[in-house]
């Protein structure tokens, strides 16, 4: 399970930016960043400043994955051919929470991200509960029948937060996903803009 449960919001705050778009946010009601200091207006940013801020943000976006674990997805990416920004979201969309989150079985990535650690998901067939178990294109996503009814599950399919991005392929009646291919960052829609450029400088310095 994810490290942040009640204090994931403090992300937003942090970075001053509502990165999942969630009306809950407290950027909503106050802009400032968290802390006793956060009234203070900020001063510039370095470049390596912002290279670094790109990397929170990314990391906070996807379940705020852990520094190894992030950078082990880096250093793959980095090894693929083309280019390695695009690689690296196309790795971190290819990840099983991801996916259960883009396919709107869940409200947040957090919620993905529980949902297959306790058994939840099938991946054509076959029960998985790792959620950074990695989908290929045509696997087929589904939740488990027994699971159908929670209350989490029926709120994020009646959402008009976000939309399920068309690499990916939804019924929600038989609540089935399936990944149709590997998105390029102009696919995903992410309701902040990312930079996976500055992330690749941060690494690469």
């Amino acid at each position: 399970m994810t490290k942040r449960i009640r204090a994931k919001h403090k992300i937003d705050r942090r970075l001053g930016q509502n990165i999942w778009g969630r009306s809950k946010s407290p950027l909503n009601k106050r802009e400032s960043r968290p802390g006793q200091h956060g009234e203070r207006r900020a001063g510039k940013v370095s470049d390596y400043g912002q290279q670094l801020r790109a990397k929170q943000k990314l990391k906070g976006y996807y379940g705020n994955i852990g520094e190894r674990q992030f950078n082990s997805i880096y250093k793959e990416a980095s090894r693929l051919k083309g280019s390695t920004s695009e690689q690296l979201i196309g790795l971190l969309e290819r990840r099983l929470d991801a996916v259960v989150y883009r396919a709107k079985f869940v409200p947040t990535v957090f919620a993905a991200r529980q949902i297959v650690s306790h058994g939840h998901i099938t991946v054509n067939g076959r029960k998985v509960n790792v959620a950074s178990f990695r989908c290929r294109v045509g696997d087929v996503i589904e939740m488990k029948e027994k699971s159908r009814q929670l209350t989490t599950v029926l709120e994020a399919i009646k959402s008009s937060e976000r939309d399920v991005p068309d690499y990916i392929e939804v019924d929600h009646n038989k609540m089935t996903a399936k990944f149709n291919r590997v998105p390029v960052l102009s696919d995903v829609p992410f309701p902040v803009t990312m930079e996976p450029n500055l992330v690749v400088e941060f690494y690469s310095r």
